[in-house]
């Protein structure tokens, strides 16, 4: 099993458990793109970048859905926000199945921190 790491702002809601509803983690579009996201960052590896925290929420967001406007301008946007939600099958549940790892608790190495 290959390891990588992520960057989320700490405020952030743990991961659910698979097949409980998203809240927002934002672990599984840091991680890689979906379909939607492939074609928004043009790449199919390494965070999506219409992945957008919404600080007032508390939670990560899929800017194709929050804000339409901004990654697929030349669309309709309450038409595209629909359709991204069910492109990212948005409410349906958590299908990212990585074993999070809080990095306050295993260590960072980049600042030297020991694992605990």
């Amino acid at each position: 099993m290959s390891t990588r790491r992520i960057l989320l702002v700490p405020e952030a809601p743990p991961k659910p458990a698979t097949g409980e509803p998203c809240n927002g983690c934002g672990v599984c579009c840091a991680a890689e793109p979906c379909p939607l996201g492939v074609w928004i960052s043009r790449r199919r590896h390494g965070a999506c970048a219409a992945l957008v925290w919404a600080a007032d929420e508390g939670r990560y967001r899929c800017g194709a859905i929050a804000e339409p406007g901004r990654h697929l301008p030349w669309l309709p946007s309450a038409w595209t926000a629909r359709l991204a939600r069910r492109w990212v099958a948005a409410g349906v549940g958590c299908d990212a199945d990585y074993e999070v790892l809080d990095g306050r608790r295993a260590g960072d190495a980049a600042n030297g921190d020991p694992a605990r």
